[in-house]
Order: structure tokens, then sequence, then C-alpha cells
């Protein structure tokens, strides 16, 4: 997002200011109702910062994600430091007949995964390079973002874009359940 209204930015759409209907009907017990947001006017990316984006980044800066480095053992107290490496969480399919019993079903921290090693150290992105990165963080988008120029889009921006239009839809797709 850039804060100001340059001329046309290739690869970015111009969001018009005006009033946006965002949120959706509750699902969930911490989820809110739709509400209407003032936004001004913005700039947006079209698409997500792909591997090859942030590989750039990453040659020109050195920079280091979140993922890539040990956990600072001040902000995780009762935690054994041989346990604080670089690591990422990493969605794993159950294996046939295995049941869900929560989110960590299907979630796990691997160490060694990052953005160049998406399913672990024995990943890479070799042939990927046109996807979005992952395991990226909001300091890291952040980091990217800035070099780039930009900011992040606050969540109402992003809402307000990814709906295309759409109002009062319950996805930002429309009312179609995902995977449905």
């Amino acid at each position: 997002r850039l804060a100001a209204e340059p001329g046309t930015e290739a690869g970015m759409r111009w969001i018009p200011p005006g009033r946006y209907l965002i949120g959706a009907r509750p699902e969930r017990p911490e989820e809110g109702p739709p509400h209407p947001v003032d936004l001004q006017g913005f700039w947006i990316d079209q698409t997500e910062v792909t591997n090859a984006d942030f590989a750039a980044f990453v040659a020109a800066t050195g920079y280091r994600t979140l993922a890539e480095r040990a956990p600072d053992p001040a902000l995780y107290p009762g935690i054994a430091r041989d346990s604080l490496v670089p690591s990422s969480l990493v969605f794993v399919p159950l294996k046939s007949g295995e049941r869900p019993t929560g989110p960590a079903s299907w979630w796990k921290i691997i160490p060694g995964a990052d953005w160049r090693h998406p399913q672990g150290p024995d990943s890479d992105i070799t042939g990927h390079a046109h996807e979005p990165v992952v395991h990226i963080g909001h300091a890291d988008a952040l980091a990217y973002a800035r070099w780039r120029g930009r900011d992040l889009p606050s969540e109402a921006e992003w809402e307000a874009a990814a709906r295309g239009g759409l109002v009062a839809a319950q996805y930002s797709w429309g009312d179609q359940r995902p995977g449905g």
C-alpha cells in the first residue's frame, strides 16, 4: 500500500475513498458483526508477494526472517533454550484413518521451515518462484514493504480491496463456504 496517490503504479490497484462494509455475520464467538468504515483512497498490490519478489529483497538487504532466527529466550520464559530454534508452523495433512483433535492435528512446528524451505529443511522453492512467499511474519512483511517504499494495508483496507466491491457477503469472494 502507498500512502499518497501517485500516478498509475504497475502491478497495483487504486481503491477509491469511501464507506466500506467490512466484517461478516459471526460464525465464532470472537468474530464481530459487519460494520461500516470510512477509508481514504489507497494503492494496493494486485497479487501476493512472490518467492522471487522476496528473494530480490533478501539479496538486496541480507534480511533474515523471523522463522530463520532463533526466538529470544526472554520472550519465552519456561521454554528450554534448546527448544528455541529457528522454525515455523507447517500444515501437515492427517494420515489415512486419523481423526483431527484440534488445530494441532494439522499444524506442526518444524525446525528449519522458512520461506526458502516451506515444508522443512529438506524442501526448497525451486520451480516455485512465482508462488506466494510463505512463513513470513508481520515484521518480515513490513520490512519488505518499507524496502519497496510502501506500507502494509490495515485490516479494513485489505478487506475492502479483497471484497472487490462485494457488499454484505459472508466471505471476500461471496457467500459460498470455503471448499463448498
